[in-house]
């Protein structure tokens, strides 16, 4: 089968289009015909070789979460499976495939009417955004910036606070940009730097952030009293060492920051969340972005854009 290896950590011409055997599902996986992958920025960072540390080798084939239909399974799985359609988180490498490998307990089935394209660009952000919510404690009708909200992300962040009356800010860069998160849901839209050109809240109950890097310490100067960061991404790089030094600066306001992974909720609640997402998209009321689709051979390219920023919701290959 046809898969993408990171053949050399760096820029996007280190990944190399090679052939390997179709695999079998060991116990408690399934095996899974792809239609449609996803691109996520976890991706890039794991090509440019800055998670190296964390033993991510070169030869790792990347990809999380993808959408087909289940051809074969392992031990101890019913059998039923066979022939349905769903989407499926294959883990932290593994989705640039053909045929992907997930375990059981990460696939979600489909409906009818959407898409395994809609499945990719929704299953992995639309959790994050989620949980990422529930984890800073955000109530109906509070004020919320999110931070780098033109990626698949961020975009799912801004309807899910829209959806519950949230005045919601988002930072983008440019004005075009700015329009498309506007007819989302957002209600100010403001630079990469978190200023803008109109009112815009003084302060925010919550910022979801999926940018990080140098600059993430000055967003602490926008939190209300009592207002809650939750770090969900960290596309930009890591933040400087001190910059919980801000926090303690400005102790009086009781502000909080946290991270969050969605590896810390459970199987059981992601799929429930996953399900009922699915079931909002094929309905209309959650809205999924595909910036474009691509052959699975141009995974150079998608990750040469995902690099230049030039990516508005998900990139997605097709095999």
């Amino acid at each position: 089968m046809k898969a993408i290896s990171i053949q050399t950590f760096g820029s996007p011409d280190g990944l190399a289009i090679v052939g390997l055997p179709v695999p079998a599902p060991a116990a408690g996986q399934v095996l899974i015909a792809t239609e449609a992958v996803g691109v996520g920025g976890v991706d890039t960072v794991i090509r440019s070789g800055a998670l190296a540390a964390y033993g991510f080798k070169e030869g790792h084939i990347p990809g999380s979460e993808v959408a087909g239909t289940v051809t074969a399974v392992g031990d101890g799985v019913d059998a039923s499976w066979i022939g349905r359609r769903v989407w499926a988180f294959t883990g932290t490498g593994g989705g640039y495939v053909e045929q992907a490998l997930a375990p059981v307990e990460e696939i979600v089935p489909l409906p009818v009417n959407l898409s395994a394209v809609d499945a990719v660009t929704l299953g992995s952000s639309g959790v994050v955004a989620h949980f990422g919510l529930r984890h800073a404690h955000f109530a109906s009708g509070e004020t919320v910036l999110v931070r780098g909200a033109a990626g698949s992300i961020g975009i799912m962040t801004v309807q899910l606070a829209a959806h519950a009356a949230a005045a919601v800010a988002v930072t983008t860069s440019s004005a075009e940009r700015g329009e498309q998160l506007r007819r989302l849901g957002a209600t100010h839209v403001l630079d990469r730097s978190g200023d803008g050109g109109e009112p815009s809240p003084a302060g925010y109950d919550v910022i979801i952030d999926v940018v990080a890097g140098k600059d993430m310490p000055s967003f602490f100067d926008r939190l209300n009293p009592n207002g809650r960061m939750v770090a969900v991404g960290a596309v930009a790089g890591q933040p400087p060492a001190d910059f919980g030094t801000k926090i303690m600066a400005a102790f009086q306001k009781s502000m909080s920051f946290a991270a969050f992974s969605a590896a810390t909720v459970t199987a059981a609640e992601r799929r429930a969340v996953r399900s009922e997402q699915f079931a909002a998209a094929s309905r209309g009321e959650i809205e999924t972005v595909v910036h474009e689709v691509l052959p699975l051979d141009a995974a150079v390219l998608a990750h040469q854009k995902m690099d230049a920023g030039e990516v508005f919701g998900r990139i997605v290959l097709t095999p």
